[in-house]
């Protein structure tokens, strides 16, 4: 099934433009819904504003937005305020500047898009496209849509622009907030751990291989539930005893890793 466009742009540089469609790169799945019921009638519940000063419910029509400048304290926007701030969806990607791909920490990625060439875009985008594969250059720019404006992060996958929808600068808090305290690195400790490292490396990035089970065991539980069987009695999982000395803990991994991979390599000596 062909994907379906959620937007249209124009990506500009120089005096280049090329139309493009926005596509959702992914579809969450993670996340499954549980409605809140009114646990004597199993009805569904509504949820209502509650005034905190005089215990009064509030109708949304009865509401204003407000931005909280000082504690407790507040200056109120009009809805006609508020749009006269928003940013005007223009529709347009602007390219500010290339920068390598490499140079782009992953810290700054929120969301991730496919674009598509639109109508009359064919050779620029492809163009655009081999470009970026060959120089190993992304394009760094700006994209107002949604009436917010948001730094954006081209490159190429496949023959196919991806748009990487990034933080900006002041957005990221630096690794500086988290404490890690002093200390001294055994070698013999390091050693072994580049070894377990080594062990269960792999030469390529294969996320098919990994499902989540969780989901699926919720999912299943959810379908016995229907079934009117009981899912409280759900055996729990040994996560087996504490190692508490990280020498014996890198030990115990490097025999684990071991016993998992001489079945592999057995069949492979029999096949050969």
């Amino acid at each position: 099934m062909a994907a379906r466009s959620i937007a249209n742009a124009t990506i500009s540089f120089g005096l280049v433009s090329v139309p493009v469609n926005l596509y959702s790169s992914a579809e969450s799945k993670a996340s499954i819904s549980f409605n809140m019921l009114h646990k004597k009638c199993g009805s569904r519940l509504k949820q209502q504003y509650l005034c905190q000063k005089d215990g009064e419910v509030v109708t949304r029509d009865e509401t204003v937005k407000g931005y909280e400048f000082s504690k407790d304290q507040y200056v109120i926007l009009t809805p006609e305020e508020l749009k006269a701030l928003d940013e005007k969806a223009t529709g347009a990607i602007d390219i500010l500047e290339f920068v390598p791909l490499a140079k782009v920490e992953r810290v700054y990625l929120e969301k991730v898009y496919y674009l598509g060439p639109d109508k009359g875009g064919d050779r620029a985008y492809r163009l655009l496209a081999a470009a970026l594969e060959e120089t190993g250059l992304a394009a760094l720019g700006q994209y107002a849509a949604r009436g917010s404006q948001y730094l954006v992060l081209l490159r190429p996958s496949n023959g196919v622009l991806v748009m990487e929808q990034l933080h900006y600068a002041d957005e990221i808090r630096p690794t500086t907030e988290v404490t890690v305290p002093a200390g001294d690195i055994k070698p013999m400790e390091l050693a072994m751990a580049k070894q377990l490292i080594a062990q269960t490396a792999s030469e390529t990035f294969e996320p098919e291989k990994y499902k989540d089970t969780v989901r699926e065991r919720v999912m299943e539980a959810i379908q016995r539930k229907v079934e009117g069987q009981d899912i409280t009695s759900e055996a729990k999982p040994d996560g087996g005893g504490k190692i508490l000395d990280l020498m014996e803990a890198l030990k115990a991994s490097l025999a684990a890793a071991a016993d998992t991979d001489e079945p592999s390599a057995a069949s492979e000596r029999k096949a050969s």
